[in-house]
């Protein structure tokens, strides 16, 4: 089959992580797989070397000072209409709200559910589940959502993870990140909303440790977090506390980075998965989670949970006193591979033509 995976950016968001790795994972299986993308700030390539065997195509998007976010998602979707050429494939497969809209007749994976105000965004985001003619979701709990929600029917394709970079990160010599902060919590996805910071922010400030650095790595997003952020910067302040903002972090250095963390906490407040979280698992850092239903069927007893700030900070200290046995989650990393998920997408490929 001649395959089309679009996703919205060049950009290490979580969303894009799964579309280069399904890609790859699909052109191992003799697939004939190329990604499009919006080339955002510049960019002529991905964040990391992709596989020489899938097709890139990058389409160049200019930033524009002054421009909101409704406009920048208008533009987004228009510039990549313009550019694509769906008659070259047998199957074209959206990861996001602004390719689905953008390409026409496609299949939408719907990593999570979003709630926007914004009414060019609440459009968007409606035209994205209900148009494609078919729909993957990456965890039962979105599935069920969907179904709530909308009546409609997806099939559930769990993510793979590429447990193996962590794993070897996890075991090599290597130690220039707790060199450079000593004992570190690291956070991945940057400032937002969505990734609960200001609530990681509170529990952090309930640690007794003070040797301990809060670090957050990570950080492009299409949306404006500006008023979160500087609401963050001031809590940050009264708290005493000065986190590490890496931003976007090399791909080569992003499994060291974890590996040597002293806990992983993933306060996300939506989840379709929870990817950053299982590459921590596969690296043999313990992770806290808020508790969600999405993550108690992900990660199962893998993980610790919390429901509240009060509850995050009691995890994080057990976490960082007495960490749990690392194999059930190293044990489940290694379980959900990409090529698996590949196979089970050139099924349901097949299935719908």
């Amino acid at each position: 089959m001649k395959i089309s995976l679009l996703t919205y950016s060049s950009k290490p968001r979580g969303g894009v992580v799964h579309t280069l790795a399904l890609a790859e994972a699909l052109a191992r299986a003799g697939q004939d797989v190329s990604v499009w993308s919006l080339g955002r700030g510049g960019d002529s390539t991905f964040f990391r070397a992709v596989d020489p065997a899938v097709d890139v195509r990058l389409v160049p998007f200019e930033h524009r000072d002054g421009e909101s976010v409704g406009e920048r998602i208008l533009r987004s979707i228009d510039v990549l209409r313009q550019a694509f050429t769906p008659d070259e494939y047998d199957i074209v497969h959206a990861q996001d709200c602004i390719s689905a809209n953008a390409v026409g007749r496609c299949i939408r994976t719907i990593h999570h559910l979003d709630e926007f105000t914004t009414p060019e965004l609440a459009a968007c985001h409606e035209r994205a589940i209900t148009a494609p003619y078919a729909r993957i979701c990456v965890s039962d709990a979105v599935a069920s959502d969907v179904r709530r929600g909308w009546g409609l029917e997806p099939t559930v394709i769990p993510n793979g993870v590429d447990a193996e970079r962590f794993t070897a990160a996890a075991e090599s010599s290597r130690s220039h990140w707790h060199e450079k902060f000593g004992r570190y919590v690291l956070a991945v996805g940057g400032i937002e909303p969505r990734k609960g910071s200001l609530d990681l922010l509170d529990a952090f400030a309930r640690l007794p440790h003070r040797d301990l650095r809060l670090v957050f790595a990570g950080g492009e997003t299409l949306f404006d977090y500006r008023d979160y952020r500087a609401e963050f910067e001031i809590r940050a302040t009264e708290l005493g506390i000065e986190p590490v903002m890496l931003g976007t972090v090399d791909d080569d250095e992003l499994p060291h980075l974890v590996a040597q963390a002293a806990v992983l906490p993933f306060f996300s407040t939506k989840e379709g998965f929870g990817l950053a979280a299982m590459e921590a698992l596969a690296a043999s850092t313990p992770v806290v989670a808020r508790d969600l239903p999405v993550l108690r069927e992900v990660f199962g007893d893998s993980v610790s949970y919390a429901d509240s700030v009060d509850a995050m900070a009691a995890e994080l200290q057990r976490a960082l006193g007495d960490p749990r046995n690392p194999l059930p989650g190293l044990t489940l990393a290694r379980s959900l591979t990409w090529d698996e998920a590949a196979r089970r997408h050139i099924e349901f490929y097949s299935s719908l033509r």
